[in-house]
């Protein structure tokens, strides 16, 4: 098979991280957590106090923000300048936050820049935000993922539950709930189902499912 991008975008919560790692590992590609990228800005700017209002502060600062990729004891983790903060930005308190920093135009364009450059080479597996509209829409495979609310909440509580056990599934349905209407309502790139993106509905899928469905459309189209 020749080198491919294969972007993944669709609802949160539907499993496209877990997915597209597991997809990365069995392809030997390099895999991009867009979503991790999004949510270490969020820290970035939470840890200075710089509110999501303040927008004149955010562009002084944006170009102090380098996120990199590491595998740490054989799992991919999040760097933001130099610092491991992979379970930091998985709290509550930047899952909150997260969707009001990532509509901001300066800090989309600037991490879109980013994932494009990490993106030259091929070999990709991507997922996340606007990654097959706006990053990669000319992406060889592009996948849209969804999955119901219902089950949506219950994966994301079980992920959470472990890093922070004070969480309620009432918390995350919540959660989830506003982060729809922000995501399919805002005015800069709201989430949508791609064009020529192939719709996945992991709501009776397991992760194996959901990773062998996508490699079966890989080989249907590169055999």
């Amino acid at each position: 098979m020749k080198d491919i991008i294969i972007a993944i975008d669709g609802h949160s919560g539907c499993g496209k991280s877990t997915t597209a790692k597991i997809l990365a590992e069995r392809l030997n590609y390099s895999y991009l957590d867009s979503g991790a990228m999004y949510r270490s800005v969020t820290l970035f700017f939470h840890r200075k106090k710089i509110n999501y209002s303040n927008i004149n502060d955010i562009k002084i600062f944006l170009n102090q923000i380098k996120i990199s990729f590491k595998y740490v004891n054989g799992a991919q983790n999040t760097f933001l300048n130099g610092e491991n903060v992979e379970k930091e930005i998985r709290n509550e308190k930047i899952t909150d936050l997260v969707s009001k920093y990532s509509s901001i135009p300066e800090i989309r364009k600037y991490l879109v820049q980013s994932q494009k450059e990490l993106g030259k080479n091929k070999k990709l597996v991507v997922e996340g935000r606007d990654i097959t509209t706006v990053v990669f829409p000319n992406a060889e495979i592009k996948i849209f993922m969804t999955a119901n609310i219902d089950v949506r909440a219950k994966r994301r509580f079980e992920d959470m539950k472990a890093n922070n056990p004070e969480i309620t599934f009432s918390d995350v349905m919540k959660n989830l709930h506003d982060r729809d209407i922000k995501d399919s309502s805002r005015k800069d790139s709201p989430l949508t189902h791609a064009e020529g993106a192939i719709l996945i509905d992991t709501s009776d899928l397991e992760i194996n499912d959901q990773v062998k469905k996508i490699i079966d459309i890989i080989e249907q189209k590169f055999s």
